[in-house]
């Protein structure tokens, strides 16, 4: 298995980054590898997996926390998640007999968590597609997804209607058993899964039918999610007790649902502001004009100064972005003026355009006639 890389590598950020520049850097690299822009490309499809996982422990200041001192063996289970024990990752004496011997050891505070305690149920993820509009103003979005539940014949007990589980016979209901080893001379005590029940301390004689006796079935859920205004592409949003169901009494897991903004075909994003291009005519640009522009909105005027330069971008306050939970905060618009050249001249707008040449030169315009002859060197006969 090849060895992870660092988080901060991924993101191309130092270890003292701040939130934001993390957040541009994953902003970016997502839209980079996302599997929308590279469909079909197994390698974007890795990388993007990696940006998703080192955002998300750098962005949580829990996790970084532990990241930074113990690296990716903070959440490695075999090296016990970066425990506090002196020895990086074994709690005690305990834990370390118990990773040559497979349980807790006796004499040593070991023992170890038993299955038939309570678990938490699994985080699920799911994917939803939002339009540019929708991901600005945000929206009502129904999803279909699919999640493990107790069962409802059996009430997640696994034994059928009228009956219940008994208590193991084996290891009475613990889920676990002791076992006498020897080594050099010693005799050691360890614990492990009690075979009869697997770990579960009740065995079940006459199953449920309809999950056969695992006490969990799953099922299609429907649910209505609001997707805030100002959610950005690859975004993530955590419904909290929405995952799979806990075993033995644990809560349920989370659903993740991962935002995807489709493209937009005028506008594009940068953090809260939006751009676009729009076309001006060359008249306009030159003697200045009432335009109309585009917006998340609908149209609205503008007043474009005279001599204005091919490629000006000008800033409209408060048409972007909504910024999320900041009530009347938005980003900005801005767009680039294209400025249009005509073609299929007639021979009368020739005229009146060398004519026009013509009177720059004799005037005070100078050396700055160069736009002008160029547009008369292209359209000359």
């Amino acid at each position: 298995m090849a060895e992870k890389r660092d988080y901060y590598e991924v993101l191309g950020v130092d270890r003292g980054a701040d939130e934001a520049t993390l957040k541009k850097a994953y902003r970016t690299l997502a839209k980079k590898y996302h599997p929308d822009m590279n469909p079909g490309d197994a390698e974007a499809e890795r990388a993007f997996k990696e940006v998703n996982e080192a955002y998300e422990v750098l962005s949580d200041s829990d996790k970084r926390a532990k990241y930074d001192q113990y690296g990716h063996a903070a959440f490695d289970p075999a090296m016990g998640g970066g425990g506090a024990g002196g020895f990086g990752g074994f709690g005690d004496f305990g834990d370390i007999f118990s990773s040559f011997f497979g349980g807790g050891f006796g004499g040593f505070g070991g023992g170890g968590a038993t299955r038939n305690g309570p678990m938490r149920g699994d985080d699920i993820g799911a994917r939803v597609s939002v339009t540019f509009e929708e991901a600005a103003f945000g929206v009502k979005k129904e999803i279909n997804y699919n999640r493990v539940c107790r069962c409802p014949d059996c009430a997640g007990s696994g034994a059928a209607k009228g009956s219940a589980p008994e208590v193991c016979g084996k290891c009475r209901g613990t889920g676990q058993m002791r076992v006498i080893q020897r080594l050099g001379g010693m005799q050691f005590q360890s614990t492990t899964t009690c075979d009869a029940c697997h770990g579960k301390g009740k065995t079940i004689k006459n199953p449920c039918g309809n999950c056969r006796g695992t006490g969990f079935v799953r099922l299609t859920k429907r649910l209505e999610v609001n997707i805030p205004a100002g959610i950005d592409d690859g975004e993530r949003i955590a419904l909290r007790g929405q995952g799979n169901d806990g075993r033995n009494g644990g809560g349920a897991g989370d659903l993740i649902l991962q935002i995807h903004v489709k493209p937009h075909p005028i506008f594009e994003r940068d953090g809260f502001n939006i751009f676009c291009e729009v076309p001006l005519p060359v008249t306009d640009a030159m003697l200045g004009a009432e335009i109309e522009i585009p917006t998340l909105e609908g149209n609205i005027k503008y007043t474009i100064p005279e001599a204005t330069q091919p490629g000006t971008v000008f800033t409209v306050r408060g048409q972007g972005i909504p910024h999320i939970g900041s009530k009347g905060k938005r980003g900005d618009l801005l767009f680039r003026v294209n400025v249009e050249i005509p073609h299929s001249l007639t021979d009368k707008q020739k005229e009146h355009i060398r004519a026009f040449a013509k009177a720059c030169d004799q005037g005070n315009y100078g050396k700055k006639s160069g736009f002008f002859k160029r547009i008369f060197e292209k359209f000359k006969d």
